[in-house]
C-alpha cells in the first residue's frame, strides 16, 4: 500500500486534508443523489438550499450565503437556469445587480430533497462523525476512515454501486 503522503504532512496539508475530504463527501452524497433519480450536481444543492431558506438573492449575496466567490455561483447559476431551476432577472435602477430566485421546477426539487435525500445525507455523515475524538488531524483521520469503512450510502441503507464497491476495496472501478 502507498503511503498517504497528504495525511503525514499533518497540519503542513490541512488545506488538501479538507478538500480531500469535501471531494469525498460530495461524491458519496451525489451518490445519495443519484439513488434517489436526482441528477443534479451535489454542489447546486447549498444554492438551492440558500434560495429556499433566504428567498430571492443578488448572485454576490447569494455567494455570502454558501461562502464561495461571486465567478462560481455565476457559474452554477448557469447551469441551474438552463434545468428552469432557477430564474434571475435584473434590479430596477441597478444594471449591474440581477436577483436569483426559485422557479416552481426549482422549489419541487428542494422539497423533494428536503423530504427524501437530505435527511438521509445528514444523518449518514453525522453517524460518521459521532465517534470522533482527540485532535483535529485525529479526527480527520478518523472522519477518512468512517467514510471508507462505510460510504454514506452504505450508511443510509441504499445498496453499493458497483464503483463505490471497487473503491471501498481500494480498486479502481472497471
Amino acid at each position: 500500500m502507498v503511503q498517504d503522503i497528504v495525511k503525514e504532512l499533518g497540519h503542513l496539508s490541512l488545506g488538501t486534508r479538507f478538500k480531500r475530504i469535501g471531494d469525498q463527501l460530495q461524491a458519496q452524497a451525489q451518490a445519495l443523489l443519484a439513488a434517489a433519480g436526482m441528477d443534479m450536481p451535489a454542489s447546486h444543492f447549498p444554492l438551492l438550499a440558500a434560495l429556499d431558506r433566504l428567498g430571492p438573492l443578488g448572485v454576490g449575496e447569494l455567494g455570502q450565503a454558501v461562502g464561495v466567490s461571486q465567478p462560481v455561483v455565476s457559474r452554477s447559476l448557469r447551469g441551474l437556469e438552463a434545468e428552469g431551476l432557477v430564474r434571475s432577472a435584473g434590479v430596477e435602477g441597478d444594471l449591474r445587480m440581477r436577483h436569483v430566485r426559485l422557479s416552481r421546477k426549482g422549489q419541487q426539487l428542494v422539497q423533494r430533497a428536503q423530504a427524501e435525500v437530505w435527511p438521509a445525507i445528514e444523518a449518514a455523515v453525522a453517524q460518521a462523525c459521532a465517534s470522533l475524538r482527540g485532535s483535529l488531524l485525529e479526527q480527520l483521520a478518523g472522519l477518512e476512515a468512517a467514510l471508507s469503512e462505510a460510504p454514506l450510502q452504505q450508511r443510509a441503507g441504499i445498496p453499493l454501486s458497483t464503483p463505490a464497491r471497487a473503491q471501498r476495496r481500494g480498486r479502481a472501478p472497471a
